[in-house]
């Protein structure tokens, strides 16, 4: 565990998880959000695990995990890690059965204090499809900015939709 507040613990994945990450990772009712279009391997998401490193895969999966139970509800990804222009993207999965409950924001609370105070990244952004509008509400209301608009990006079984580009700028950045 590195991050935690009365709620919830941020932590990273670890081997035995790989079960659970399969589980949402072969979940076709997000693959439009995750962009993801093919089922995953236990061996795949596995060897993952193994090189769960955002230095060197400029990627890395923390695993969210209530304090009263350990009971792990969700992911965040930083991905698309810049360590030279100082950015990277964020997504954020919580589990069906603890959504609206509050978890994605203190996750996302906690995770960016990681990015802008560990990581002293300038910004972070993350992609939403418009039509996700709990995930674009729950961004916007921490504090991200639509920076970008990109038309028709989405190809969904009825047509293209297109994806809004978010923002949070590190204000206290040196």
């Amino acid at each position: 565990m590195f991050a935690k507040n009365t709620d919830i613990k941020l932590r990273a994945a670890e081997p035995q998880d790989a079960k659970l990450i399969y589980q949402w990772e072969n979940d076709q009712s997000i693959w439009r959000v995750s962009e993801t279009y093919i089922p995953y391997s236990l061996y795949q998401i596995e060897q993952f695990l193994m090189n769960n490193d955002l230095f060197s895969m400029r990627q890395i999966r923390i695993m969210i995990e209530k304090n009263n139970d350990n009971t792990c509800i969700g992911c965040i990804d930083i991905y698309d890690f810049d360590p030279i222009h100082m950015r990277a993207g964020i997504g954020i999965l919580i589990q069906k059965d603890y959504r609206k409950l509050g978890f994605a924001r203190q996750a996302l609370e906690l995770i960016i204090h990681y990015c802008f105070n560990t990581l002293m990244l300038k910004q972070i952004y993350c992609l939403i499809d418009v039509l996700n509008n709990d995930s674009i509400k729950l961004f916007t209301n921490i504090g991200f900015e639509q920076c970008g608009l990109r038309k028709e990006w989405i190809k969904t079984p009825n047509g293209f939709i297109d994806e809004i580009e978010f923002q949070l700028i590190n204000k206290d950045f040196r």
